[in-house]
């Protein structure tokens, strides 16, 4: 059975409505602070420390001048609120100075380049997320998470 773990700290979902540990990166969208209609897709490879950041449509995000951007910023803070800071650096595989101990600031110690990367994997992961907020409350089982073990025992 999976196990559901619970936020390491409050997380705020308006700026950062998905953020995940997954595919070997940290990942998620994270909304503009200027359009309230657009969002970015953002992310940092554990091995490599290769980030990205684009529109949900890979225009690529303006703040990617060589450093990582606001977005990405914004990104790895909110998986520090939702994983734990150990936990974010135990997946991207670095071993942070003591005194980071911000999800910005752990971005800002690895040696990263910018890589361009699709968005839609990461984008099309965070719209089945919200689908599963708009399925009304039920005790059957949803066809596709059949392969999710049965909680209770046969009579």
């Amino acid at each position: 059975m999976a196990r559901v773990v619970a936020p390491a700290q409050p997380r705020k979902l308006v700026k950062v409505p998905f953020v995940e540990l997954a595919d070997g990166r940290l990942q998620g969208v994270v909304s503009s602070g200027s359009d309230t209609g657009r969002v970015y897709v953002s992310s940092i490879t554990a091995n490599t420390h290769a980030y990205h950041c684009s529109t949900n449509n890979n225009r690529p995000c303006g703040g990617l001048r060589g450093a990582p951007c606001k977005h990405l910023e914004t990104l790895a803070d909110e998986a520090v609120l939702q994983y734990g800071f150990d936990r974010v650096a135990r997946y991207l595989r670095v071993e942070p100075d003591v005194a980071v101990n911000t999800g910005a600031a752990l971005l800002h110690s690895l040696d990263a380049r910018h890589e361009p990367s699709s968005a839609a994997v990461v984008f099309s992961r965070f719209l089945r997320h919200l689908s599963y907020l708009e399925v009304p409350g039920s005790t059957t089982a949803l066809p596709e998470l059949h392969w999710f073990p049965s909680t209770r025992t046969a009579r």
